[in-house]
C-alpha cells in the first residue's frame, strides 16, 4: 500500500501537528472528571450544593441523588451528542463540529460558574456533556481519517493523554488540591476557570488545519480532498496513490449502500459484525470498572478514610499520565489485542478483588488505607497503559469508511452509556448515606473484567498498523479474529453476492475502473 512507502516523519510532520491540536479535544472531558470528582469532597462546594453532616471527615456531605446527577448528567449529554454523530456528520464537517463543541463548552462553564441553584448546575452539566460527546467522537474521527496507519496508534495515544486519567484530569485534580482549603464559592470557581483555555486555543488553531480528506471525498469534493491530503502528507506521489485508494474504497462501499446509512449498520453480516465489534471495543472501558474510581476518586478516598484524599488523587492521576506516555512509545510496535487489552482487563480484575478483600478484612485502618491507595494507583496505571487507549483505537479502526461516523458515533454512545451506568450507580455503593461499601465495590467489577478478557480473546481482531482500506478488505474476506494479525492483503475490496450485494467480478471490475479513472485524473 502507498501509505507504507511514504510514512516517515518528514512527509507527515504537518499531519502530526494537526493531530496534536485536535487531540487536545478531550482535555475538557478529562479536566471535568478531575474537577468534579474533587468538588464533591470540597467544603466550599458542599456548603452551597450539599448539606452539613458531622459524621464525615469534613463536616459536610452531598446526597447520593445529587451526586449521581452531577456526575452522570455530563455523561448523559455525551451519550446524546455522540449517538447523533452520524446525522450530524451529514451536515457538519469534522472541524465545524469541533467548533460547535467549543462554543457549547464555554456556554456551559459560564452557567456553572455563575449559578448557586442546583437546577442551574444540572443544566450546565448536561450542556458540557453535549460538548464532550462531540469532542470525544469527532476528534477521534478526524485522527482516524487523517493520520497514516503507522502513526494512527500514536495519534490516538496522544488523544488519551488529555482524557480520563490523563493531563486534563491531572490538572483538575492538582488545582482542586490547592483550592480546597479556600472558604466559600471561590474554592470551586478557580478550578472551573481552567475549562476556558483549551476551547479557545482549539477554536483558533483549527483555522489553520485542513478538513478530513476522507470526509471531503464522501461529500464529492475531490479537489478539496486532494489539497487537504497534500497539506497533511507533503509528498505528491503518496498523495496521488493514497487518494486513489480512498476513492476506490468509498466507491465500492457506495455500490453496496442501501441509501440509508443507519439501516446499513445492520443490513448484512459484515457490517453487522463491524458495528457490534466497534460498540463492544469502546465498551471495554466501562466493563473494566474504572469509571467509578475516575469519577469519584477523591470522594472515594475521603469517605474510605485512607489518608489525604486530594493528595492521593494527585498521585493516582500522575501515575495514570505516566502510563499513557510509556504506552505511546510502544503502541505502534506491539499488538493491541493480545498483549494489552487481554492482559490489562485480567490485571484490573485482580486489582479489584484485592481492594475488596483487604477492605473487607480490615476496613478503615491505616494499614488498609495504604494498600487501597497503592493498589488503586497500580490499577489506574494498568487501565491507562493497557485498556483506555486501545479500546477507543480499536473502536475507531473497525468501522467501514462510509459508515464510520454512524458506527463510531453509536459505539461512543454505547461507551458513554456504560460509563453513565457505572457513574450513576456508584454512589449507592460508596456513599456513607447508602450502602457504604467503599472499596468492596470491587467484588462487582472483577468478574466483569474477566468476562471481557474472554470476549477479547475470541472475537476482537488485531488491526495494528493496518490502513483503513486493508481493514475493509479483511472484514470483507470474513476472516476470524485470530487470523487478522498474519493476513496478507491483496489490495482489493472483496464482496459476497450471497448477501444480496454485487458479485465479486462486478466489484473487482468497478474497483479497476475507478483506479483507471483516478489515474487519468492524476495525469
Amino acid at each position: 500500500m502507498s501509505e507504507k512507502r511514504y510514512s516517515g516523519l518528514k512527509q507527515n510532520w504537518k499531519c502530526l501537528l494537526a493531530c496534536t491540536l485536535v487531540s487536545m479535544s478531550p482535555f475538557q472531558y478529562g479536566i471535568d472528571f478531575g474537577i468534579i470528582g474533587g468538588l464533591q469532597a470540597m467544603r466550599g462546594f458542599l456548603q452551597i450544593f450539599g448539606h452539613e453532616d458531622p459524621n464525615t471527615p469534613i463536616g459536610y456531605n452531598i446526597s447520593s441523588g445529587r451526586q449521581q446527577l452531577i456526575s452522570s448528567l455530563m455523561i448523559l449529554g455525551a451519550f446524546i451528542s455522540s449517538g447523533l454523530a452520524g446525522p450530524i456528520a451529514t451536515v457538519l464537517s469534522r472541524r465545524a463540529t469541533l467548533w460547535t463543541a467549543c462554543v457549547l463548552c464555554i456556554v456551559s462553564n459560564v452557567i456553572m460558574m455563575t449559578t448557586t441553584k442546583i437546577g442551574g448546575l444540572y443544566a450546565g452539566r448536561l450542556i458540557i456533556g453535549l460538548a464532550n460527546g462531540l469532542f470525544m467522537t469527532f476528534a477521534q474521527l478526524y485522527l482516524q481519517e487523517c493520520s497514516p496507519s503507522r502513526y494512527r496508534g500514536l495519534a490516538i495515544s496522544t488523544f488519551q493523554w488529555w482524557t480520563s486519567i490523563g493531563i486534563g484530569t491531572l490538572v483538575g485534580t492538582i488545582i482542586d488540591n490547592f483550592t480546597a482549603p479556600i472558604h466559600g464559592k471561590r474554592a470551586y470557581i478557580l478550578p472551573l476557570g481552567i475549562v476556558y483555555v483549551v476551547p479557545g486555543l482549539m477554536a483558533i488553531g483549527m483555522i489553520f488545519i485542513p478538513e478530513s480528506p476522507r470526509w471531503l471525498l464522501q461529500q464529492g469534493k475531490h479537489d478539496q480532498a486532494r489539497k487537504a491530503l497534500q497539506w497533511l502528507r507533503q509528498n505528491s506521489d503518496s498523495v496521488d496513490l493514497e487518494l486513489t485508494e480512498m476513492e476506490n474504497a468509498i466507491l465500492a462501499e457506495k455500490e453496496l449502500a442501501s441509501g440509508a446509512a443507519i439501516v446499513d449498520l445492520w443490513r448484512n453480516a459484515v457490517d453487522r459484525r463491524r458495528t457490534l465489534l466497534s460498540i463492544a471495543s469502546v465498551s471495554i472501558q466501562a466493563a473494566s470498572g474504572a469509571m467509578y474510581m475516575i469519577s469519584y476518586g477523591t470522594y472515594y478516598f475521603e469517605m474510605a478514610k485512607v489518608g489525604s484524599p486530594f493528595e492521593n488523587s494527585c498521585i493516582l492521576v500522575s501515575v495514570g499520565v505516566a502510563a499513557i506516555i510509556i504506552n505511546s512509545c510502544v503502541i505502534s510496535k506491539i499488538g493491541r489485542r493480545r498483549v494489552f487489552l487481554i492482559t490489562g482487563v485480567i490485571l484490573c480484575g485482580i486489582a479489584q478483588i484485592i481492594l475488596a478483600a483487604v477492605y473487607t478484612a480490615q476496613p478503615g485502618t491505616a494499614r488498609t488505607g495504604k494498600v487501597v491507595v497503592g493498589v488503586s494507583v497500580l490499577y489506574i496505571a494498568g487501565y491507562n497503559g493497557m485498556i483506555s487507549t486501545y479500546a477507543w483505537l480499536c473502536g475507531g479502526e473497525i468501522p467501514s469508511q462510509r459508515l464510520r461516523s454512524y458506527t463510531f458515533g453509536l459505539a461512543a454512545a454505547a461507551g458513554f452509556l456504560g460509563a453513565w451506568l457505572a457513574t450513576f450507580t456508584a454512589p449507592y455503593f460508596i456513599n456513607p448515606d447508602s450502602l457504604n461499601w467503599g472499596p468492596r465495590y470491587g467484588y462487582i467489577w472483577a468478574p466483569s473484567c474477566w468476562v471481557t478478557a474472554v470476549w477479547i480473546y475470541f472475537f476482537l481482531p488485531e488491526t495494528q498498523n493496518r490502513t483503513l482500506e486493508e481493514i475493509d478488505e479483511m472484514f470483507e474476506a470474513r476472516l476470524p479474529a485470530r487470523k487478522f494479525r498474519k493476513h496478507k492483503c491483496v489490495g482489493k475490496v472483496i464482496s459476497d453476492d450471497k448477501l444480496g450485494r454485487k458479485s465479486t467480478e462486478e466489484m473487482v471490475w468497478s474497483s479497476e475502473k475507478a483506479t483507471a479513472e483516478a489515474t487519468i485524473n492524476i495525469a
